[in-house]
């Protein structure tokens, strides 16, 4: 495995967990009626690597999964991003 392959593999696990973690924290504040994480900032991480995260997150916290932009663009993103480290493996 290339050195290249290596660093995107470890940025990606490190987005990946936390935008998961994220999404844990925004349904923790939202049960408790604190001060929210933005929907932008949670997208903005699964456009940055984080999909799978927040794929995982959505699924385990149950949350944001009846908003159609989470139910639709997370999995669109994901498979942007998978279609692209494919490209960029080969």
């Amino acid at each position: 495995m290339s050195p290249q392959i290596l660093v995107i593999l470890c940025y990606l696990i490190a987005i990946n967990a936390v935008t998961f973690i994220f999404f844990g924290i925004d349904k923790w504040k939202a049960v408790h009626g604190k001060w929210r994480i933005s929907e932008a900032m949670l997208l903005g991480l699964a456009v940055l690597g984080g999909s799978i995260g927040a794929w995982l997150g959505m699924m385990a916290w149950r949350h944001k999964t009846k908003h159609k932009k989470f139910q639709l663009g997370v999995p669109f993103i994901m498979i942007m991003q998978i279609v692209l480290f494919v490209y960029i493996c080969s």
